[in-house]
């Protein structure tokens, strides 16, 4: 009778231990096949492809939390890209080329995470994108605001709870790569942070990053204002970027963008979502007018799997060069697991 009440209590123990933490497997696989041209190409010819990642990198990975009492949690993260048209990774010398952090977090004192993780930049970039964000979103090809790091190593990160819809978040990144070659012992480094309002169907969000390199060159400075407002029967997005000194030369080099489009829930299953997006560079970088038009539909065959189809066309005009024009058409299947 004893030995019967001691293995119920070790049972009992160990259900409360695994209530307490978990641990999961998840991830997206996303391949489309389509047809793409660019002039800019030294053969510009047109392609016939099957690729990875038209609306979402395809990924897997591991996180888990813990429950360590008060309110306060443990949290891990281990995330790897991969190409699922030919089985490669993302990238070759990583083997969790997306995130890989732990950290602490309660719904009082909000979340901090150390290690590889995406940036506050990150978290606002593609939140009102038209096109679902996607490889057929009017700015692909178009916008330079988006060639930020999204991802730094060696990285310090908070992001603070919500205050009546209001949350922000900073990070900080040591890239760890101090010498004695250019320009002297000193090491490059990235900042960003973002702040955020979410309330009923407003969506505001302001980032910024900057990023320097090691040695005495400037930092490329990355700036992002989003907006959304749902209406119902159809949701308008907006966004603005902008960058600064982006040859990290110091020649006041600047890009300023933005973009306007709409999603349209035509059913509970079905999504258009369209835009146009416009970039120009200012005359230290040549006065180039980058312009984008996108098209994409999605369509939800259960809650994990979708379908998605659309049309995306770019086109680059600069004084003595002739323009350069490419665009896209695609079909895909997006799986989250």
């Amino acid at each position: 009778m004893k030995k019967n009440l001691i293995a119920l209590a070790i049972l009992a123990a160990s259900g409360v231990a695994s209530a307490q933490s978990s641990v999961t497997v998840y991830g997206i696989a996303d391949v489309w096949f389509g047809s793409t041209k660019n002039e800019a190409a030294i053969n510009p010819t047109r392609q016939t492809k099957i690729d990875s990642g038209g609306v979402d990198q395809s990924r897997f990975g591991f996180k888990g939390t813990e429950d360590l009492g008060a309110g306060l949690k443990a949290n891990f993260v281990l995330e790897q890209g991969f190409n699922i048209d030919n089985g490669s990774d993302a990238i070759t010398s990583q083997a969790f080329s997306r995130q890989s952090y732990v950290g602490l977090s309660s719904a009082a004192m909000g979340e901090v995470r150390l290690g590889k993780t995406l940036t506050p930049f990150d978290d606002i970039s593609g939140a009102t994108t038209p096109g679902f964000n996607s490889a057929l979103s009017p700015s692909s090809n178009v916008w330079l605001s988006t060639n930020y790091a999204a991802n730094p190593a060696n990285t310090i990160y908070y992001a603070s709870p919500s205050f009546s819809g209001f949350s922000g978040a900073a990070s900080y990144s040591l890239h760890e790569d101090k010498n004695t070659i250019i320009g002297g012992n000193k090491a490059g480094r990235t900042g960003s942070f973002n702040v955020k309002y979410e309330g009923g169907p407003v969506y505001v969000g302001f980032a910024y990053q900057y990023e320097k390199a090691a040695g005495p060159v400037n930092s490329v400075k990355f700036t992002r204002l989003n907006g959304s407002y749902d209406l119902g029967v159809v949701k308008l997005l907006a966004g603005y970027g902008r960058v600064s000194d982006q040859d990290k030369l110091g020649l006041g080099g600047k890009t300023t963008e933005w973009q306007i489009g709409a999603d349209f829930p035509v059913t509970s299953a079905l999504t258009l979502s369209g835009g146009y997006a416009r970039s120009k560079d200012n005359a230290a970088l040549g006065n180039a007018k980058r312009t984008g038009l996108g098209l994409a539909a999605s369509y939800s065959l259960s809650k994990r799997t979708s379908v998605y189809g659309g049309v995306q066309a770019a086109n680059t005009k600069q004084n003595g060069v002739a323009d350069v024009k490419s665009d896209l058409y695609a079909v895909g299947v997006r799986h989250t697991f």
